[in-house]
């Protein structure tokens, strides 16, 4: 097999791939092999004709376009391999010779890797983050802790209040007839929550456990169901319990109640630790994030349109994920906002081209550092990973690994120290 590069203009490579007459005997042949079940030709059982007859009688180009889906790909990657290419999508293909006893020559032409130019990555100029942990932030931690642990206990002799919850049976009224969807028993509802309808949880502020009360509203005219929008509904609410939260104690009691410290002392440093880290966190994610954009923003790169449509498609199926976990589908998202998925892609498309252009940038950066994975890291990530996916067996998702998902772990180490590498590097202000 031969190949030349004849150009790479605009991210577009066009190769000339020419896969000797020997080769693409062998690949008619295999064509043949693969399709002889298929022909009837008289005289001959099916699937048992030669190879001869069958191109004598339906043309010499029977096999033809077999064999090049046998001969092209393999010929393609060596090719792209050869010449050092980074494709990004797949190639066009033009057939430029094809007949029996000559070589096969066939035309590439593919989208590849625009080339980067890195502009400033080393001094970049960065505003040092700090977000120091205060003592009413471990007390609203605490309370937030003393919150979760309260017990709901019945209130009697006095009238229901804000923050209060109430146990309800109510049944909704539209234009006199009760409508689907609208009933319910021993439902809970925290007044002030903001969960029902506007207007719903203040008309229940003051009554008394045993109560019956009219509660009148009016649907919101962007309502997910259409029968109800915009209309005025009346709901028959039985009050059949009010209930307070009782909050514990905070004393060292509490402390062995929900953590496993002794004391209140020793839960508040642990909570402030934890707060701490947290900070740091955030600010060194800030710190990167600027760093990571200033040295995209000073590089020059002509990203594709179609690396940008391929980053597209992989943020509306994590939305769609998303949704998903919500109990949601895309179409009826799409729906509910009045959009439509092209008006999705358009909103995304910038936010797109910068994480193509980052995702460049970095590995560029890479590249010219020498940054690379070691073992060590990479049996460290791989560790981790199985972790995540609670796998027992070390040895055995090890060996599970493919290329691809190695090369996934590799990156994501690569990509972390070049992050770091660019924070290391950045003039701290």
């Amino acid at each position: 097999m031969n190949s030349k590069l004849e150009k790479i203009e605009k991210n577009t490579a066009t190769l000339e791939i020419e896969v000797d007459a020997e080769q693409f005997e062998i690949g008619l042949q295999k064509a043949y092999k693969r399709n002889v079940s298929r022909f009837n030709i008289p005289g001959f059982r099916k699937g048992k004709a030669p190879r001869s007859i069958i191109e004598r009688h339906y043309g010499e180009g029977i096999f033809y376009e077999d064999a090049i889906n046998i001969l092209c790909p393999d010929a393609y990657e060596t090719a792209v391999e050869e010449h050092g290419l980074h494709p990004v999508d797949k190639p066009l293909i033009d057939i430029v010779q094809i007949e029996k006893g000559k070589s096969l020559i066939f035309k590439a032409v593919v989208v590849v890797k625009p080339e980067v130019k890195l502009g400033q990555y080393k001094g970049i100029e960065i505003e040092k983050k700090e977000y120091p942990v205060t003592d009413e932030d471990v007390e609203k931690e605490l309370s937030r802790l003393r919150d979760a642990n309260a017990r709901m206990v019945t209130v009697e002799g006095r009238p229901a209040k804000e923050g209060d919850m109430l146990i309800l049976d109510y049944k909704g009224f539209v234009e006199g007839e009760q409508f689907e969807g609208g009933t319910a028993e021993n439902q809970p509802l925290v007044l002030g929550s903001g969960r029902f309808i506007a207007g719903f949880e203040e008309q229940l502020v003051g009554a008394n456990a045993g109560d019956d009360v009219e509660v009148k509203v009016r649907f919101p005219e962007e309502y997910h169901s259409e029968s109800l929008a915009g209309k005025e509904a009346m709901f028959r609410v039985k009050v059949k319990e009010i209930k307070e939260k009782e909050l514990p104690v905070m004393d060292d009691e509490f402390a062995k109640d929900v953590s496993e410290f002794d004391s209140l002392e020793e839960l508040k440093k642990d909570i402030r630790d934890r707060l701490e880290k947290r900070a740091e966190a955030r600010a060194r994610n800030e710190m990167e994030n600027e760093a990571i954009k200033k040295a995209a923003a000073s590089a020059e790169i002509d990203v594709p349109e179609v690396m940008i449509e391929k980053q597209i498609d992989s943020m509306v199926k994590d939305f769609e994920l998303q949704l998903m976990y919500q109990g949601l589908k895309l179409e009826d998202y799409l729906a509910h906002i009045q959009g439509s998925v092209e008006d999705l892609r358009n909103n995304l498309k910038q936010d797109a081209e910068e994480r193509v252009r980052t995702q460049l940038t970095l590995e560029k950066i890479s590249q010219v550092e020498g940054i690379t994975e070691t073992q060590g890291e990479l049996d460290e990530e791989i560790e981790k990973t199985a972790k995540q996916y609670r796998q027992e067996n070390l040895e055995k998702f090890r060996e599970s690994l493919g290329e691809d998902e190695l090369n996934y772990l590799k990156n994501s180490i690569i990509v972390r120290k070049t992050i770091d590498f660019l924070v290391e590097n950045a003039k701290i202000s």
